[in-house]
């Protein structure tokens, strides 16, 4: 540790989904982007070790870092904006506290003191906040703290940052985000809401030195000096957040209001230089100016919630910017789709992507939208159980194994293409135990893989406990599916590609977890782009 390290912790109340973790991205890609060292993480408040268990209803996607946890989906945020690797230590729930708490009254650790929220659980809380302090360089921390105040789980977080707020003293500061409703009948804002929230905060002993107001329109001058008479921050710290039609806008419009130049005044920083978001705004710009347009087809079981493939949508959105093209993607579900409509629901798209998930529900409908791209020759990318289904699907109907299936699904199949992992038979525990985190993937030269990358050998996270079946890869590729990317230490099958195709890839990794908005994966890329020159060649 060798910086004087300044902590912004972000609360949120009124309600919650409000947006903290794109405000929290938002803040580090403005002090960022004026030169600061930053990284961000998430506290939890549920009682769950991870979201790794999960279902995807209850908590939308779990994004899987460099270093293998499974954790809430902002961290996928904040990489996207920042372009930053996080880390197990980004990511901190009252489970792993409670858990660790625990661990430590069962050995003994504690010398026979009663265990209690205050100190013991509050000092835990304390001490992973601070840990990225203490194993890293930065000039900002940020905090992001989960739930609305006022609940009961959120708490023992309160209270380590009331604590912590002592003991740091002119090293932090809070911003509180709420929701200033807007009733159209009478057309006024209403500020009560966040009145009676910043009260909560305060009777907690935790007083906000800036507030974030989520607003559906705008706020004016005297509803920023009402808000700032009865919640005690300065009139120029509430801080406008409006609705807006992409989340990439939000650091410019928090660049408008000026909240940089607010934080760095309270910490008493004089910064000399000045916000540089130059390719930031540029992209923006392609996305509100479009050249082109294509259709995409997401296929996945989930897809009344979108939150379950949130970095898949986003990628999306990366690619599009990059390549100046508008991506319409529409969820389509896989439990929908039939022999008898799988045309009428396909036709009209310039790629297909076949989504990740587990479990059986909906599986055949994966199946059958791989063998329409297969054979309408439409692009195609299958992630993660999308690849272990195109290949399923060219094993039934490519090589005739009419029975082709993963052990995951049917364990009696007498031809398991897809098979589970050697390391993984004999483990029990369900979380944090598939093989989790960034691996190393050598790519064939003179494959579409090898066109996309530009490069022999790639790290990219996967989150899995099947896996290609080597016994089945000669058949497969003397038929025409070839091995296009092995891990070079396990010799796993990483990437598969059919060869008469113009672009059909399919991956056991998962690309959309290292998309950035500056820096789209390349994948992606590719996929946009291949869907370009299918549209361009229908139209001709």
């Amino acid at each position: 540790m060798t910086k004087d390290t300044k902590y912004i912790f972000v609360t949120g109340g009124v309600v919650s989904s409000l947006g903290k973790g794109i405000i929290s991205a938002s803040i580090g890609k403005l002090l960022q982007s004026r030169g600061f060292s930053i990284t961000i993480q998430k506290l939890d408040p549920y009682i769950n070790v991870d979201p790794g268990t999960l279902n995807p209803y209850e908590h939308g996607e779990c994004y899987v870092t460099e270093d293998g946890a499974e954790t809430d989906l902002d961290l996928g945020h904040y990489e996207r904006f920042l372009n930053i690797y996080t880390s197990q230590a980004n990511n901190v729930t009252t489970g792993k506290i409670y858990l660790n708490v625990i661990e430590k009254e069962r050995r003994g650790d504690y010398l026979g003191e009663t265990v209690q929220v205050i100190p013991h659980i509050t000092d835990e809380i304390k001490y992973r906040i601070r840990l990225l302090e203490f194993s890293g360089d930065y000039d900002f921390i940020i905090t992001e703290i989960g739930g609305t105040v006022g609940d009961i789980e959120s708490l023992p977080f309160i209270e380590a940052v009331r604590q912590l707020r002592l003991e740091l003293g002119k090293r932090s500061l809070v911003m509180h985000m709420t929701l200033l409703p807007y009733l159209a009948n009478i057309g006024e804002l209403k500020t009560k809401p966040t009145q009676h929230s910043v009260k909560n905060l305060q009777e907690l002993g935790v007083q906000p030195d800036i507030l974030i107001c989520r607003t559906s329109v705008p706020i004016n001058d005297s509803i920023r000096q009402k808000l700032a008479l009865f919640c005690n921050v300065e009139q120029r710290a509430v801080i406008e957040n409006i609705d807006i039609d992409t989340i990439y806008k939000v650091p410019i419009k928090m660049q408008e209001e000026k909240l940089d130049e607010v934080i760095l005044d309270k910490f008493g920083i004089s910064s000399t230089s000045q916000t540089n978001l130059s390719k930031w705004i540029e992209l923006i710009n392609h996305i509100d100016n479009p050249k082109n347009e294509v259709d995409v087809a997401l296929i996945g079981k989930y897809i009344e919630l979108k939150d379950a493939y949130k970095s898949i949508i986003e990628s999306f959105i990366h690619a599009g910017a990059y390549l100046e093209t508008k991506v319409n993607l529409d969820f389509i579900s896989s439990e929908n789709i039939t022999e008898g409509n799988l045309d009428n629901l396909l036709n009209k798209y310039n790629a297909i992507l076949v989504a990740p998930g587990f479990g059986e529900r909906g599986l055949e409908g994966k199946i059958l939208a791989a063998k329409y791209a297969r054979e309408n020759k439409i692009p195609f990318l299958g992630i993660c159980l999308g690849m272990q289904m195109a290949v399923v699907e060219f094993a039934r109907n490519v090589l005739h194994l009419k029975d082709a299936n993963s052990r995951e699904i049917n364990p009696r199949t007498l031809n398991p293409v897809i098979d589970l992992m050697e390391n993984q038979k004999k483990i029990s525990v369900k979380g944090g135990t598939m093989r989790l985190g960034a691996y190393p993937c050598k790519i064939v030269k003179n494959s579409k893989l090898y066109e996309c990358y530009k490069q022999d050998l790639v790290y990219e996270r996967h989150r899995h406990r099947y896996e290609f079946n080597n016994k089945y890869l000669e058949i497969f590729e003397s038929h025409g599916m070839k091995a296009v990317g092995i891990n070079p230490t396990e010799q796993l099958v990483e990437a598969m590609e059919l060869e008469d195709h113009p672009f059909f890839i399919g991956v056991q990794f998962h690309p959309e977890y290292k998309s950035r908005f500056e820096s789209p994966h390349p994948l992606f890329v590719s996929l946009v782009r291949a869907a370009l020159e299918k549209k361009n060649n229908i139209i001709q």
